[in-house]
């Protein structure tokens, strides 16, 4: 797809193919005052500049977006969802509402268990028609890539379905997906009391054939005190590092666990959540090249203190944002509410929160050298704004301010 996008007012390039870590580095955008333009061609960025430089030539052949008094952004990467999910859980909502807290919530039977065995029983249609209605909602945010994990079958069968429809969506819509195999999400019924057992069982029976099936690029774990802890994670990770797959780490949600640290050695892509994060985890990420994930919607949702983000940045840590959209403790995909959160909660600046959500949020996943920034030899994922400037995002905070999204140079929303 060729397009040219003229008249930009300000170009947020976020350039660069690696993570940005710290606050000098997240809080330069390295914006383009316009008017500004960039030309997709085949789906790649061959200019993207000051609209007076474009080459001769260059636009030849090109469909023609005006955006006039508008801002293009990078498009945003959400590096954390657990996209595929059967069934609901408003009732355990409400109950987080009426003081019940999410650990009591899974001991009662909910929590992961209920999505698992709702999910055990799901179609793949009714699974597949589900994730593609989020991601309609994600794309119309601006978002161009997403991550989608596994981790509601907990068995082969259906860690195997969630992850075939993952495949399955990669054709039937327009943005990336980056799959994630989590069988050990939590620990199934039938293993309970036997974690040690179920992580031997998922690395024996299931991981090998999601690796022979080429059904996920990476390998997530709860790494959590009650549920897996570090010597059951390091096996896991290990045998999935040994079948091809990258690595990552729900750590430091609920208690502080030393997950970031593990995370940090274990040479993870990310670690993700980190509301409990220790100053010596924080230390630990700074120093490596593991990406902070943090997921405030989720601590919005639960009613619990946010990561420290500005201790994070002001460490040197790169941190990205994600949504966690799941069924239980974040039934939200919303861009807009990512936005409030870190920079008036989360003591983020406007520049941190971009960069969390465009260079960040792909280094992630591993793809900083294809997505993320607008530049030349890159991807053409891009957000258009209905106003000027970036700085609206969290200024007109809690609204929907994507009026294009453009994957690979295409126009896939409009508003």
């Amino acid at each position: 797809m060729n397009l040219y996008i003229k008249n930009i007012a300000q170009l947020v390039t976020c350039h660069g193919s690696e993570a940005k870590h710290g606050k000098a580095a997240m809080g330069d955008l390295h914006v383009i005052e316009g008017p500004a333009a960039v030309v997709i061609r085949e789906g790649i960025i061959t200019f993207a500049g000051s609209q007076q430089d474009v080459p001769r030539g260059e636009t030849a052949g090109c469909e023609e977006l005006d955006a006039t008094g508008r801002c293009v952004l990078p498009g945003f990467v959400d590096s954390h969802t657990h996209l595929v999910f059967g069934g609901y859980r408003e009732d355990e909502f409400q109950w987080r509402l009426a003081g019940d807290s999410y650990m009591s919530i899974m001991e009662r039977g909910g929590g992961i268990a209920s999505t698992m065995r709702a999910t055990r029983t799901e179609s793949e249609d009714t699974l597949r028609a589900s994730a593609l209605r989020h991601l309609t909602n994600m794309m119309h945010m601006g978002v161009t890539t997403v991550e989608a994990k596994s981790g509601y079958g907990m068995e082969l069968e259906t860690e195997l379905k969630q992850l075939r429809v993952v495949r399955q969506l990669q054709e039937l819509q327009p943005l990336d997906i980056f799959s994630t195999f989590m069988g050990a999400h939590d620990t199934p019924p039938e293993y309970k009391g036997r974690s040690t057992d179920f992580i031997e069982y998922l690395c024996r029976e299931v991981l090998p054939v999601v690796a022979r099936e080429g059904l996920a690029e990476c390998c997530d774990i709860f790494t959590e005190k009650g549920v897996f802890d570090h010597a059951e994670t390091r096996k896991m990770l290990t045998a999935a590092r040994e079948a091809g797959l990258a690595l990552k780490m729900h750590a430091d949600e609920i208690v502080p666990f030393g997950g970031a640290e593990l995370a940090a050695e274990l040479g993870c892509l990310s670690a993700d959540h980190l509301l409990q994060i220790s100053d010596r985890g924080i230390e630990a990420l700074a120093k490596s090249n593991t990406i902070a994930t943090l997921l405030p919607c989720t601590a919005f949702s639960l009613k619990a203190d946010y990561a420290p983000a500005r201790r994070m940045i002001d460490a040197g840590c790169a941190v990205a944002l994600a949504s966690d959209l799941n069924p239980g403790s974040c039934f939200s995909a919303s861009i807009p509410l990512l936005f409030a959160l870190a920079t008036i909660y989360m003591g983020m600046t406007v520049e941190e929160a971009v960069t969390a959500l465009t260079i960040n949020g792909a280094a992630a996943i591993g793809r900083e050298r294809q997505i993320g920034s607008i530049e030349k030899g890159k991807k053409g994922d891009l957000v258009v704004l209905e106003y000027p400037s970036y700085k609206f995002l969290s200024y007109h905070f809690g609204m929907n301010l994507v009026s294009h999204t453009i994957k690979a140079g295409r126009i896939v929303y409009a508003k």
